[in-house]
């Protein structure tokens, strides 16, 4: 505790210097408030006020245009991402058009193609009816001459059994003679 003592009153003894009258050299109060008008005085005459309150200025004006160009900055921003959302709209409303142009032609193809499939079937279906009726006229016709060479063949065979040799020989001359008279 003794050192305590000690300890606070030597810490309590700048407070003690101020004792005596105020205006003394030896009252430290007097002496500081002396030192600190004369600073400020040193201060004023060397004109810092004025040289801080340039440069505040300076930085005020620096910030105040930092400011200004990043406004700027941000206006020419949302300008730009306005003008890139128009062109992105611009894009998608083109890339619908195309998709719709392309259903739409893929629909007419489609129905071009069918149309052109029926035509072809009905051209294969009438080219076949065609061979079929020429087929069936042609086997008509065989048949037709086959039975008109048999029946011819029957009927000479008749006629060569029932007629005299005088009565063949009077029919071929009247053939001759039919054949002379279609000739000339």
């Amino acid at each position: 505790m003794r050192t305590l003592a000690i300890f606070l009153s030597l810490a309590a003894t700048p407070a003690l210097a101020a004792t005596g009258p105020f205006f003394s050299l030896r009252n430290t109060d007097f002496v500081v408030t002396l030192s600190f008008l004369l600073f400020v005085g040193v201060l004023v005459y060397f004109k810092v006020p004025a040289l801080l309150g340039g440069l505040l200025d300076k930085r005020a004006a620096g910030i105040k245009s930092d400011l200004d160009e990043a406004r700027a900055l941000h206006d020419e921003a949302r300008s730009i991402l306005a003008s890139y959302e128009r062109k992105q709209k611009e894009v998608q409303d083109q890339a619908v058009r195309i998709v719709e142009t392309a259903k739409r032609e893929a629909m007419a193809a489609a129905e071009q193609a069918k149309a052109d499939l029926k035509a072809s079937i009905a051209r294969r279906l009438a080219a076949a009816e065609d061979q079929i009726a020429s087929a069936e006229a042609s086997a008509v016709r065989e048949v037709r001459d086959r039975a008109v060479t048999i029946a011819v063949a029957a009927a000479g065979e008749m006629i060569a059994k029932q007629m005299t040799a005088a009565e063949r020989g009077k029919l071929i001359e009247e053939a001759i003679g039919e054949v002379e008279a279609k000739l000339h």
